[in-house]
């Protein structure tokens, strides 16, 4: 089973041409101001599910057979997650999907909804490839009170966490506090890391959380190299929403060979620890065939978009 860690499928169409940022962006929170937060405040059902079908599509066409998705569109937060589960299930991708709960446009009540959003997922969904996870965007954007509900939640429904934490300076604080408040349940996904210590890195493994390296998204929002997280063996591969290629992203990993067979490795554990054993070949062909034809189509699609989108260069 290959499993991309950490993505985003909303962000499924932004190649096929996104304007500009006007004026461009000077460091990482511009790029999400400027770019990410436009884009998933723009999104309705139609625009989410053509995203989530490209970006399945694709992953499956590249080799990916399981994803674990980090989800945001604030102004369509109630069923949202049963669109991108809909995709997911018809395509044959196994998905571990969240809201991430967030209180940047709305305050509290933005983020009382989104963790509200992930409970009503988790207790109605009946898709056999799909599970649910309590969602948070980033420590920075919540306020303690939201994160001691997100770990709250976590317990009650025996579900992990998953959340953006120390992906660039601005969240340096991000790990101290999901840990204050106790929202680091056991399980728990922490994409990025680039900013933590390497005690903080340890914790989480005592913790029994799972770390995530986005090597590729990393370098373009110019946030660094997580080189920090060797101190983790519970290091995982995630694209942060770049294409699904994991073969493209442990490429990109600066590190010894025997480290990246390992990430490659783990990511394998992490991927049975969440959907137990891989689908036998014949459950999945129909869906395979489905997956590769419907990535054809829209590879069709893009060739006929004749400018290149700015946003190749400036993935979230």
């Amino acid at each position: 089973m290959t499993l991309n860690a950490h993505t985003h499928l909303y962000s499924g169409l932004a190649r096929f041409g996104m304007p500009a940022p006007d004026p461009q962006p000077r460091n990482f929170v511009e790029i999400l101001e400027r770019v990410w937060w436009r884009l998933d405040r723009a999104l309705d059902e139609q625009s989410l599910a053509a995203a989530a079908s490209f970006y399945a599509a694709e992953a499956r066409a590249l080799g990916t057979t399981a994803i674990i998705d980090h989800h945001e569109s604030p102004n369509m937060i109630e069923g949202s997650l049963d669109i991108l589960a809909d995709v997911c299930q018809e395509l044959g991708m196994r998905a571990l999907l969240c809201y991430g709960a967030t209180e940047r446009n709305g305050g509290i009540a933005e983020a009382r909804r989104g963790l509200a959003e992930c409970r009503r997922f988790i207790l109605s969904n009946r898709r056999p490839l799909i599970q649910g996870a309590i969602g948070l965007h980033a420590a920075f954007t919540v306020s303690d009170e939201t994160i001691r509900a997100a770990g709250d939640l976590c317990r009650d429904l025996g579900v992990r966490l998953h959340v953006h934490v120390a992906e660039d300076a601005v969240d340096r604080d991000g790990f101290r506090r999901l840990a204050a408040n106790h929202a680091l349940v056991e399980g728990s996904i922490l994409a990025h890391g680039v900013h933590l210590s390497s005690d903080e890195v340890r914790a989480a493994e005592r913790a029994g959380c799972w770390l995530v390296h986005n090597p590729r998204s990393n370098r373009a929002n110019g946030v660094g190299y997580a080189s920090v997280l060797r101190a983790s063996p519970r290091v995982v591969l995630g694209t942060d929403g770049f294409p699904s290629d994991m073969h493209a992203e442990a490429a990109a990993l600066d590190e010894v060979q025997p480290l990246v067979r390992q990430r490659i490795e783990t990511s394998v554990a992490l991927a049975k620890e969440i959907f137990g054993p891989a689908l036998p070949p014949p459950a999945i062909a129909e869906a395979e065939r489905e997956a590769q034809l419907l990535w054809k189509r829209m590879q069709d699609l893009r060739e006929g978009v004749s400018d290149v989108s700015p946003m190749e260069k400036q993935h979230r």
